[in-house]
């Protein structure tokens, strides 16, 4: 009997019961292919493209007044009144107003001091300022160097204060909350709210509270945030290009139409009496920065978005450590307004216009719509229509809208036009975890309120010039993500069979999308290397 005779080694009884059951298989999928699949396939895309054409109205509409903004805006001190601080002899130094700047941190090993360092740098009379370094740390090492770090501080005459807990309920929001119950605190006017690996110019604070001093009903001035390792790997650079365009456009033109636009949780600065009367800080949700934005908001008070003043932070530079801020950054919108949307609707202190503004663009287009018709219509769908040549997408759909809101999205980083392909694989990659996490998020799953705190490598350059760099090593199940990998070969299989079979051409995308996903998957991408 040779090795390669199937039929000696197969018996002819489970022959034929592998063709029967293959034939059935066929028969089934035939008898509801017309009457099921079809029709929920067309439903599915008529969706998406509604989706779809949602999200492109929206880019429109911000590339239209961000346009208008940049040739006839008025600057914000324009727009707001501004009068830089000036010495008054007779009253000194208490003509200041007081202000405290906080500092939350968790076994920040690698940041700490820069963080701390660069918010003992900030240039305010030293007794009209306080320095409050919120340590959640659980590694004992890391807490004492943080509490040395800061008796440093205190010995120059810096008002530094370490404050820690005995227990992390709230994360970031109860260490924030914690932080206000301070008897010190009751002195201050205005607070400040610098992430660990957020380095403020010396200037921030003249360029800041002069806007909160004469305008009463201004409740926070947001700075923009300067990417210190951009250019580190492809990744990082993949990330400049969204919140760049987060940044030039989406806070612009909230600012600067009075509409609303989020607080990013650090680099901002609050009026303290407006944060008290929101409500303070909550920790319902992972989003604690928004919930504070949107319910400051529904109370009237007003923000200023500063685009000129820029501190210095640090992107993740690990695919894990990208992936796991992704899924906060997504669950906790889509869960907040869950628990907001009725409230927002019912709010009478703002316009209708404002409700719209936070409801439909802010929340559903913006959080929602966004990361599920990337995913579903690009990654599920619009793949599926090649099996099912029943179904068709109409040509505007499929490539017009989606190149033109691919081109408004690249507006804010100019330097990396020519890697917008790598942006679009990589940001349809990242949609499969940002989807699962707006599903999280209005379902209230199980990881809903997960909070894993970003890894941070701080200064590379530092690390290069002391010549010890820190070297991350993975472990091979740290490096495979199932899911990734299961969404390529889905891509590639379809990709396969359309090159057979297909007439639109799609396996030209479909192939170098799978790629993209098994990139991932493999855990390829990120990855620090030492640039010396």
């Amino acid at each position: 009997m040779e090795l390669g005779d199937s039929a000696a080694v197969i018996p002819d009884s489970f022959m034929g019961y592998r063709d029967d059951i293959t034939t059935q298989m066929s028969m089934i999928l035939d008898q509801i292919r017309a009457p099921l699949i079809v029709p929920a396939l067309r439903i599915a895309v008529y969706i998406c493209l509604t989706m779809s054409v949602m999200l492109f109205v929206e880019r429109v509409y911000m590339g239209i007044v961000i346009s208008l903004v940049k040739l006839f805006g008025r600057k914000p001190e324009k727009r707001f009144k501004y009068e830089p601080m000036k010495d008054d002899i007779e009253l000194g130094n208490s003509a200041y107003p007081m202000v405290l700047v906080q500092i939350p941190m968790y076994n920040e090993r690698e940041v700490y001091q820069l963080s701390i360092g660069a918010a003992c740098g900030l240039s305010w009379p030293s007794d009209r300022i306080v320095i409050q370094v919120l340590d959640d740390s659980t590694d004992p090492t890391i807490k004492d160097l943080v509490e040395m770090e800061c008796s440093r501080w205190a010995s120059k005459g810096v008002n530094i204060k370490y404050e820690i807990r005995d227990n992390r309920n709230g994360y970031k929001a109860g260490a924030l909350k914690e932080g206000m119950k301070k008897s010190y605190v009751k002195s201050c006017d205005y607070v400040a709210i610098f992430d660990a690996d957020f380095q403020p110019e010396p200037d921030y604070l003249w360029r800041t509270v002069p806007f909160l001093i004469h305008n009463p009903k201004l409740a926070l001035v947001q700075a923009r945030w300067k990417f210190v390792n951009s250019d580190e790997c492809l990744m990082t650079r993949m990330q400049e290009m969204s919140l760049d365009y987060h940044f030039t456009v989406e806070q612009e033109v909230g600012s600067s139409t009075y509409a609303f636009f989020g607080f990013n949780g650090t680099a901002g600065i609050w009026r303290i009496s407006a944060l008290s009367e929101a409500g303070g800080w909550k920790d319902r949700t992972t989003v604690e920065d928004m919930d504070l934005a949107v319910r400051a908001s529904l109370k009237g008070w007003k923000f200023l978005y500063l685009g000129s003043l820029k501190v210095k932070n640090e992107l993740p530079s690990t695919f894990k450590a990208y992936r796991y801020q992704q899924h906060r950054w997504s669950c906790g919108p889509a869960n907040l307004f869950r628990k907001m949307a009725f409230e927002i609707m019912t709010n009478k202190n703002v316009t209708l216009w404002k409700k719209v503004h936070v409801i439909y663009s802010f929340f559903v287009v913006r959080k929602i719509v966004a990361h599920i018709v990337t995913f579903i219509f690009y990654c599920v769908v619009l793949p599926a229509t090649v099996l099912v040549p029943e179904v068709t997408v109409p040509k505007w759909g499929a490539v017009y809208i989606p190149s033109i809101i691919t081109l408004l999205n690249a507006v804010g980083t100019p330097r990396s036009l020519h890697l917008m392909v790598f942006w679009i694989l990589f940001e349809n990659v990242m949609s499969l975890h940002r989807t699962k996490a707006t599903f999280i998020g209005l379902l209230e799953g199980g990881r809903v309120n997960e909070w894993i705190v970003t890894e941070k490598l701080g200064d590379l350059k530092a690390k290069a010039a002391t010549k010890a760099p820190k070297k991350l090593r993975f472990r091979f199940g740290d490096r495979i993500h199932v899911l990734e990998l299961g969404v390529g070969m889905y891509l590639f299989s379809v990709g396969c069979y359309d090159a057979l079979f297909g007439k639109n051409h799609y396996y030209l995308y479909l192939f170098a999308q799978a790629i993209a996903f098994f990139i991932a998957g493999c855990g390829q991408i990120g990855t620090i290397v030492p640039n010396y």
